[in-house]
């Protein structure tokens, strides 16, 4: 019996190698991380909430 690499090559053409669809390593045209600034709006919406709250039923 043929070796496993050896049965699926008869119906393979010899450059079978596809590229790459999402091809690895970065660059200039990888996105920018949008920064820290959403985690501090909710932080302080957070610490506006509670001293509102502190003021009220204080």
């Amino acid at each position: 019996m043929a070796g496993d690499g050896d049965f699926y090559k008869h119906d393979r053409p010899e450059d079978s190698g596809l590229e790459e669809d999402r091809p690895r390593g970065g660059g200039p045209e990888d996105p920018h991380s949008k920064g820290a600034w959403p985690v501090w709006a909710v932080v302080l919406a957070i610490l506006v909430v509670f001293v509102i709250f502190v003021v009220i039923f204080g």
